[in-house]
């Protein structure tokens, strides 16, 4: 079980003009740091589920809304300031292609419960704050969302590179489709 230094949710609010949040690799677990002090821990073995929160088209890292990292008993949010998508699952690709646990939702279709989000934002939802949620007040939520996957980054990248192609459509309108 991952430890959390303070009981309440982090907010990137709470200094604006000094906050800086990273991930790492430390062995066997991720570390969440915010302003170099360690906030949050967990073992990467115990990753049963990672969904990229995406805006726009998603073909780049910078169309990231947020991550949502499911444990066994919580979902740990991380805002795409945290670096999880990019550091932590890039270092580690072979790791995650071997977990096959990487999911994509467009944020449109992953809406979370008002209390996990920040501030309002004009005609785009507010983005969440870095924090654990208990597992049964997500679940229900995440159930619901439009899921992709089980899809590594380049597997969506080739994706998309194929569905480019002439009447590629058509054919992988064909082909099944992995859902969660």
């Amino acid at each position: 079980m991952g430890r959390t230094v303070d009981a309440r949710p982090f907010d990137s609010r709470d200094n604006p003009m000094d906050s800086t949040w990273h991930t790492a690799w430390q062995g066997p677990d991720i570390v969440v740091f915010h302003d170099d002090a360690e906030v949050d821990r967990f073992k990467a073995a115990d990753v049963q589920r990672v969904i990229f929160v995406q805006h726009g088209s998603g073909e780049h890292l910078g169309d990231l809304s947020y991550s949502v990292v499911e444990l066994p008993d919580e979902f740990l949010l991380l805002p795409a300031n945290t670096g999880f998508a990019g550091r932590v699952h890039f270092e580690r690709l072979a790791f995650w292609a071997e977990k096959r646990c990487i999911f994509w939702a467009h944020e449109s279709h992953a809406p979370l419960p008002g209390r996990l989000r920040r501030g309002l934002r004009l005609l785009k939802p507010a983005l969440p704050i870095f924090g654990r949620v208990p597992r049964v007040e997500l679940q229900d939520t995440i159930a619901r969302w439009t899921l992709v996957g089980p899809q590594t980054w380049d597997e969506r990248k080739w994706q998309r590179i194929a569905l480019s192609r002439p009447f590629a459509t058509a054919v992988e309108a064909a082909k099944p489709r992995l859902r969660a």
